[in-house]
């Protein structure tokens, strides 16, 4: 296989090991804390505590919506390379393959200390590439239908 078919392939490989990584024990809920809660206190001074942490579990979310759904767009574009534009096999394929990192994820962590599967994660995870797959379709049209009508 030659080089230029793999380079689209490189940035899914370096964003699939960096959620790989962040499944780790070391980014577990207890130990992101230690660093967010304190400062949340700072920026919100006079918020009850236990705001602050539903403001961590919630930022810890939104970590996990916005890992799948950039792996969702980096995989749709290794997909349809060099090809343009929008095809529902690119994209659901895309989803298919960030669904399955999501439940290898999620399995990955059962074996982590401190951590653990949670369905509920793993649907986060999907809901962000999701929105990924619907966000590339809606970019995409827009820009089919601005694009000047060939003569």
């Amino acid at each position: 296989m030659r080089l230029s078919r793999l380079r689209p392939w490189l940035p899914v490989l370096a964003w699939a090991i960096l959620i790989f990584g962040s499944s780790t024990a070391s980014l577990a809920g207890p130990h992101t804390s230690r660093f967010f809660i304190p400062l949340l206190h700072w920026l919100l001074p006079g918020a009850d505590p236990a705001i602050l942490v539903l403001l961590h579990e919630f930022a810890r979310k939104c970590v996990h919506f916005v890992n799948y759904f950039v792996l969702s767009l980096l995989l749709f574009r290794a997909l349809r390379a060099p090809h343009r534009g929008w095809a529902w096999r690119w994209a659901a394929l895309a989803l298919f393959i960030a669904s399955a990192y999501a439940a290898s994820d999620e399995f990955h962590q059962s074996f982590e200390a401190g951590r653990g599967p949670s369905a509920r994660d793993a649907l986060i995870d999907i809901s962000g590439a999701t929105t990924a797959q619907f966000a590339v379709w809606i970019f995409t049209k827009r820009k089919e239908q601005s694009a000047p009508a060939d003569s």
